[in-house]
C-alpha cells in the first residue's frame, strides 16, 4: 500500500483554508454556511447531479466553472435553493458577489453549494450578515467543524484523510462529505469536497475525480432519489510543489489514493443512510457487460421489498431473486446464475440451492455487513454497489422532515 488513510479526520491541506458560521437560515442552534478558500495555484475539478431539475446554486457553478478558476466555495445547509427559478438563480449569483467583495476576487471565481428542502426561497439576509464572518476566520485546521455545518439529516461528520508520499515528500489529501438521504448513482448523489496540496493540471484533475467517482459516490444508494443538487468537487492547492503527470508511477499512486479516500466517504453516506441499520455490498459477477451488471445490481438495491427484508433480517431470498429477474437485461440464464448471502449459496439451478438453510441465510442477515453476490453466468464482467436496509425510521425522518 502506498498510502496511510485516515478514517474520521480532515487534515490541513496546505493551500487550502476554511471557516464555518451559524448564518440561521433554517437551523438556530449550529453552523449551516462554510467558505473553503483555494490558493491561487490551485486548481478545480467538479461533477454534478444530472437531475433536469438541477438546484441553482448547481446552474450558476457550472456557468462560473466555465468562465473562470474558482476559487471560493460557498456551502449552506438547510435550504437547497432548488425550484426557484430565476429568482434562485439571482440568489445564488448575488451570494457569490457578496463573497468577492469580502476577498477581492471576482464573482466568477466563487461557486455556490446548497442542501436542504427544495422548493423554498433562499434568503440573502442571512448570508450578507454571515460572509464577512466566514472570510475573516479562514484557517486550515477546521475540516471537522466545517464537514459539521454542511450537514443535513446527518448524523456523523463524513471526513477523511489520505497520506502519500511521491518523490520522497508528503502529499495530503482531505475530504469531507454529507448525505444521508436521497442518495443514488447518477454523478455524485450527495455534497462532497475533497482537497489536495498536489499540483495538476484542469484537465488531469477532472479525469482523476471521474474515475473515482464511478467506483464510489457514483455506485452507492440509499432509497433511489437522485438530489437536484448533487455535486462533488475535487481542489488541488499545488502547495506541495509535487507535480503530478498523466501515466507515471505518481500519477498512479495518486489516483489510488484518491479511489480510496472517494470509496470511504462514500461508505460513511450509507453507513449513515436515513434510518439505515445495515450496509450492504451488491457484487454482480460474470455478466455480459459491466451495464448489465450494473443494472442487476441496482435492481437489487432499489427494490423496497429487499431492503425493508434487511431491516427484518428476514432471509427471504424469492425478493432478492425477483430483483434480478426483473433487471433490464438482454438476456438471464435462470437455470445457470447463483447468489449467496456472503458464503451461503442460497439459489442455484433456478431454485433454492439444495444446501441451503433458512438459519444459515438469517446468520448472515443478522450482521451490520455483509454481501449479496450474483454470478449470472454470461461472462466477465463484475461491477459492485453500496446500499442500505429500509426502515420505519426512514419513514419517520422523512415524514418530519420539514415539520
Amino acid at each position: 500500500m502506498t498510502y496511510q488513510l485516515h478514517q474520521g479526520v480532515g487534515h490541513p491541506v496546505p493551500g487550502i483554508r476554511l471557516a464555518s458560521t451559524a448564518a440561521g437560515i433554517r437551523y438556530t442552534d449550529r453552523d449551516d454556511l462554510c467558505l473553503l478558500e483555494l490558493a491561487t495555484t490551485g486548481q478545480v475539478a467538479a461533477v454534478f447531479t444530472q437531475n433536469r431539475f438541477c438546484a441553482a446554486p448547481v446552474v450558476v457553478a457550472q456557468q462560473h466553472l466555465a468562465a473562470d478558476t474558482a476559487r471560493y466555495l460557498l456551502i449552506n445547509a438547510g435550504n437547497a435553493n432548488a425550484g426557484t427559478g430565476a429568482a434562485g438563480e439571482q440568489v445564488a449569483r448575488d451570494s457569490c458577489a457578496l463573497v468577492a467583495e469580502q476577498v477581492g476576487c471576482r464573482s466568477e471565481q466563487v461557486l455556490p453549494f446548497s442542501t436542504g428542502v427544495i422548493g423554498e426561497d433562499l434568503p440573502l439576509a442571512p448570508l450578507c450578515a454571515a460572509v464577512p464572518t466566514l472570510c475573516a476566520n479562514l484557517t486550515e485546521d477546521v475540516w471537522a467543524s466545517a464537514a459539521a455545518s454542511i450537514m443535513t439529516t446527518d448524523t456523523r461528520l463524513k471526513l477523511c484523510s489520505c497520506t502519500l508520499e511521491i518523490a520522497g515528500r508528503p502529499v495530503t489529501i482531505t475530504g469531507m462529505a454529507k448525505g444521508s438521504g436521497m442518495i443514488h448513482p447518477n454523478m455524485a448523489t450527495l455534497l462532497a469536497y475533497i482537497a489536495t496540496d498536489a499540483q495538476i493540471a484542469q484537465p488531469v484533475l477532472q479525469q482523476m475525480l471521474q474515475t473515482a467517482v464511478v467506483q464510489s459516490f457514483n455506485a452507492i444508494s440509499v432509497d433511489g432519489d437522485t438530489s437536484t443538487n448533487d455535486a462533488c468537487v475535487l481542489l488541488a492547492s499545488g502547495a506541495s510543489g509535487i507535480q503530478i503527470v498523466p501515466d507515471t508511477e505518481a500519477a498512479a499512486r495518486m489516483q489510488a489514493a484518491l479511489n480510496v479516500l472517494s470509496r470511504d466517504l462514500a461508505y460513511q453516506v450509507v453507513q449513515d443512510g436515513e434510518g439505515a441499520t445495515k450496509c450492504v455490498t451488491i457484487r454482480v459477477e460474470e455478466a455480459a457487460n459491466e451495464r448489465e451488471a450494473r443494472l442487476v445490481a441496482e435492481a437489487i438495491a432499489g427494490s423496497p421489498l429487499v431492503k425493508t427484508a434487511l431491516f427484518a433480517s428476514d432471509p427471504n431470498w424469492g425478493r432478492i431473486l425477483a430483483a434480478v429477474g426483473r433487471a433490464p437485461v438482454a438476456r438471464l440464464d435462470i437455470q445457470a446464475l447463483r447468489i449467496w448471502l456472503d458464503q451461503v449459496c442460497i439459489v442455484s439451478a433456478g431454485g433454492r440451492d439444495p444446501g441451503y438453510t433458512e438459519q444459515a441465510g438469517q446468520q448472515v442477515l443478522c450482521q451490520d455487513a455483509f454481501t449479496i453476490r450474483v454470478a449470472l453466468c454470461q461472462g466477465v464482467a463484475s461491477t459492485e454497489l453500496l446500499t442500505c436496509d429500509l426502515s420505519y425510521d426512514y419513514i419517520r425522518i422523512n415524514a418530519d422532515y420539514r415539520s
